[in-house]
């Protein structure tokens, strides 16, 4: 080994040099690039959000639910169908199932 080579230059390869100096760790020559230390920064807090009264907040509630598009009363009663039809189809499938297992567990251990 030449006398010149560092532990540096035996712990680091080629790409691994070449990123470095990229980045600005590494200077030309491969050695590390002097840097200032930094000093800390002092941050502020964030400001304080200011708390909206009650009645403030009731008000924008109500800005906002008259945004909203409310269905009508035929759009609630053929939602409702959908549900209630869907209710009772899944409940009935259930059933189903469940009385088939049922049975056929009483069949195969005899109960």
């Amino acid at each position: 080994m030449p006398p010149d080579v560092t532990v540096t230059d035996m712990a680091m390869n080629r790409q691994t040099k070449r990123m470095l100096q990229r980045q600005g760790e590494l200077g030309p020559d491969g050695e590390p690039a002097r840097t200032k230390p930094k000093q800390a920064t002092r941050t502020t807090p964030p400001p304080k959000k200011e708390r909206t009264s009650p009645r403030t907040y009731l008000r924008e509630v109500r800005g906002e639910l008259r945004k909203v598009q409310w269905p009508s009363r035929a759009e609630v009663i053929r939602y409702s169908g959908i549900v209630l039809f869907t209710l009772i189809v899944l409940t009935a499938f259930i059933f189903g199932l469940d009385f088939a297992f049922a049975e056929s567990v009483f069949f195969l251990f005899g109960g």
